[in-house]
């Protein structure tokens, strides 16, 4: 009975009023704002509209959580949220029967009950952080809810009778896909969230974070102040994510040293100026170094791209030759797709062998050790095939890799560079480590337009489409040599033939 059946948020929708309150609460998310926008504007039209279903997917501490109240602010609604990490019984979601001992509705229901409405704005955090076990599947039971087709008649096991929750605006989070079955990811839109800039850091720093963290640690607006060459530094130097959580921690970690001091100087007038120069006294040594990876260009050292669940990041892939008979060995915990990568990017070197000026054998009489620094993290995903291929190529001939270039793209047998995934988050950490030049895949062109206008515009971003042409941009060349060397097809074959006549039969 103390359900909510028929009682609404009243909200005249304010289209103006929206866009202010959600610009006000946060910087940049342009994607999010302008869904949520649209429908306001819809619902201004249209007497009975069902809720849309939404699923923002990106990287800790972005945002997504708090954008969800954020949303229910500009809409004029009630919120309310409920985490499904761990969540592994379909009977947290659907409820248990009443002919249990100790049965109770399900959270959906529960969480209804709470916030007393039936038009809420319902968070469902961590969506991808559900699990599976014998007593069933609680993304199943999600499909009935996210679904707008039939969440008009959501039967709950202790309720028994149908609920409506169509009115209902849900938003889910989570950090990827990939732990969201298909059929679930087929009834949400799901809008994808990239880490931030440095310059967005900065102004979401000054406008947002700076003001909050004075404020809780009892500080006035104008007691502390931080320079831009000191946010930046905590950005480059001491934080290294896509969000702003690590960001926020610091930034609270200088407002307590500086109350520290000032209860010591008994001095509570006392006013602070945090610059570049005096970030090292409150915060220590610097924890990460800013900077490209290496200084100098390296044979067998080629710098990649990377995707992981906090962001971007780079991967140094390294390359050596030893006397030996042909096996290749790669180390650094890599996945099986990685390995195979490897094993692909080597037969092409190998397919290639007479156009770069090596004998058809030359394979036999070597072994190739490939290997990916942090060897205690786990590895994964075909994008790094043209970066083992250019440090390969690069160890056999002895020739330098350009030290200002990254590279991303997955290698075919026959030369091919396939388009990758995350590339915003690529090229993000590309501009963190300071590179000025990247490899991007031209299949990937389409994707540019979601990168920021300014990390395109800080990268010389070049359209590959085959490795040929990614050696020849990325390894250098003494003037006046050629990489590759004009030798006809036929030839190429003969001398395959030959090779294969002159070796012993096993």
């Amino acid at each position: 009975l103390s359900l909510p059946w028929k009682k609404k948020s009243s909200s005249k929708i304010d289209i103006d009023r929206a866009q202010r309150v959600l610009d006000e609460d946060h910087y940049g998310l342009k994607k999010p704002k302008e869904r949520i926008l649209e429908y306001l504007a819809v619902q201004t039209q249209v007497k009975k509209i069902r809720g849309p279903i939404i699923c923002l997917v990106g990287p800790p501490g972005v945002g997504k959580t708090s954008v969800c109240k954020s949303i229910a602010r500009a809409m004029g609604r009630k919120f309310i949220r409920l985490s499904l990490g761990g969540v592994r019984d379909e009977a947290e979601i659907r409820g248990h029967r009443r002919t249990y001992i100790g049965a109770m509705p399900g959270k959906i229901i529960h969480s209804m009950q709470k916030v007393g409405v039936v038009n809420p704005v319902f968070c469902l955090d961590e969506v991808d952080k559900m699990s599976v076990d014998f007593r069933g599947d609680p993304s199943a039971a999600l499909l009935e809810v996210l679904d707008p087709e039939q969440n008009y008649a959501f039967n709950d096991h202790y309720l028994d009778l149908d609920y409506d929750l169509s009115g209902v605006f849900f938003i889910t989070t989570a950090n990827t896909l990939h732990g969201i079955p298909l059929p679930l990811q087929d009834r949400m839109e799901i809008i994808q969230l990239s880490g931030y800039t440095e310059e967005e850091k900065q102004n979401i720093a000054s406008g947002f974070l700076i003001p909050k963290q004075l404020e809780a640690n009892g500080f006035g607006q104008e007691s502390i102040r931080f320079s831009s060459g000191a946010i930046l530094e905590i950005v480059r130097r001491y934080t290294r994510e896509a969000g702003v959580r690590n960001l926020e921690r610091t930034i609270a970690s200088v407002c307590r040293k500086v109350a520290r001091d000032r209860l010591k100087r008994k001095d509570p007038t006392k006013q602070y100026r945090i610059s570049r120069q005096s970030i090292e006294k409150y915060l220590g040594v610097p924890t990460f170094r800013f900077g490209l990876a290496e200084e100098h260009d390296e044979i067998g050292l080629t710098t990649g791209m990377a995707w992981t669940e906090v962001g971007g990041e780079l991967l140094q892939i390294e390359a050596t030759l030893m006397p030996g008979s042909g096996k290749m060995t790669v180390t650094g915990k890599l996945g099986d797709v990685m390995q195979e990568s490897a094993q692909a990017a080597l037969s092409y070197v190998r397919s290639r062998g007479m156009r770069l000026g090596l004998d058809p054998d030359f394979y036999k009489s070597i072994d190739i050790h490939i290997h990916v620094p942090e060897g205690a993290i786990p590895k994964d995903g075909p994008s790094a095939g043209i970066t083992i291929a250019t440090s390969i190529v690069s160890a056999i001939l002895k020739l330098p890799v350009d030290h200002q270039l990254a590279m991303t793209g997955e290698i075919t047998l026959r030369g091919r560079v396939l388009p990758i995934g995350g590339l915003t988050e690529k090229l993000l950490a590309a501009r963190r480590g300071n590179i000025t030049r990247v490899l991007v895949p031209k299949d990937n062109e389409r994707n540019l337009q979601d990168v920021p206008q300014k990390v395109r515009k800080s990268l010389l971003i070049e359209l590959v489409d085959d490795v040929d042409e990614v050696l020849q941009k990325a390894l250098i060349v003494k003037e006046g040599e050629a990489l590759f060397k004009d030798v006809p097809l036929e030839s190429i074959f003969n001398d395959f033939t030959v090779s294969s006549h002159n070796t012993p039969a096993q």
